[in-house]
C-alpha cells in the first residue's frame, strides 16, 4: 500500500520528534504478534513510560540520518517496531527487555542511545543497571563516606584528648588529697 508524500513527510517529522525526545529507543522485531497482542504490548509498555510504535524502515533510517545517527545499511529489513522511552533510559530499556523475556516472539534488534546506534547486548546491559534513584543514592553515599570518615577520625582524636585531660584532672585531685 503506497502512502502519499504528505503522509510520508508527516511520519518523518513524527519520527524525528520521537527520537529527539527519547532518552533511549529500543528497536524490536515483533513478527508473529497479532493486532490484539500488539495492542496489549503497547498498553503494557505504555504503563512503563515507553511509547511503542510500528515504523516504516526507510523513513526511520532517514530520520536517524538527519540526527547524525548511522546504522548498518542492511539493518532496516523486515518488520520493525520501536519503543521510545522519554523518561529514564534505564527504566525504558528494562521495560522492553522484561517484556521480551516473557514474550519470546518479540526480539530486541538494537537501540539508539542519544546519537549512538547500540547493539542488542548493550540494550540488555543498560537494562541491568540500577535505576537512576539507586545510582544517585550510591553517588551520594560515595561522596558522604570520606566526610563521615574524617568526622569519625576527628571525633576520635578529640575523645582521646578529653580522656587524657580527664585522667590528668583525676590524677591532680588524688595528689591534692
Amino acid at each position: 500500500m503506497a502512502i502519499s508524500r504528505e503522509k510520508k513527510q508527516a511520519l518523518l517529522s513524527e519520527y524525528e520528534k520521537l527520537f529527539s525526545e527519547a532518552q533511549v529507543a529500543v528497536i524490536t522485531n515483533y513478527q508473529g504478534l497479532n493486532a490484539t497482542e500488539l495492542t496489549a504490548m503497547r498498553r503494557q509498555l505504555g504503563s512503563a513510560g515507553v511509547a511503542f510504535q510500528v515504523v516504516k524502515n526507510t523513513l526511520v533510517r532517514r530520520a536517524l540520518e538527519q540526527r547524525g545517527v548511522s546504522s548498518p545499511e542492511d539493518f532496516w529489513q523486515g518488520p520493525n517496531a520501536i519503543g521510545f522511552a522519554t523518561g529514564d533510559a534505564v527504566a525504558g530499556a528494562k521495560a522492553v527487555v522484561e517484556y521480551t523475556r516473557n514474550e519470546r516472539r518479540v526480539t530486541i534488534r538494537a537501540g539508539i542511545l542519544g546519537h549512538r546506534f547500540i547493539s542488542d547486548q548493550e540494550i540488555t546491559q543498560l537494562a541491568e543497571l540500577p535505576s537512576r534513584e539507586v545510582l544517585l543514592g550510591q553517588l551520594l553515599g560515595g561522596m558522604q563516606a570520606p566526610i563521615t570518615g574524617l568526622v569519625t577520625v576527628l571525633s576520635g582524636t578529640l575523645r582521646g584528648l578529653v580522656n587524657v585531660l580527664d585522667a590528668r584532672v583525676r590524677q591532680m585531685q588524688e595528689s591534692a588529697s
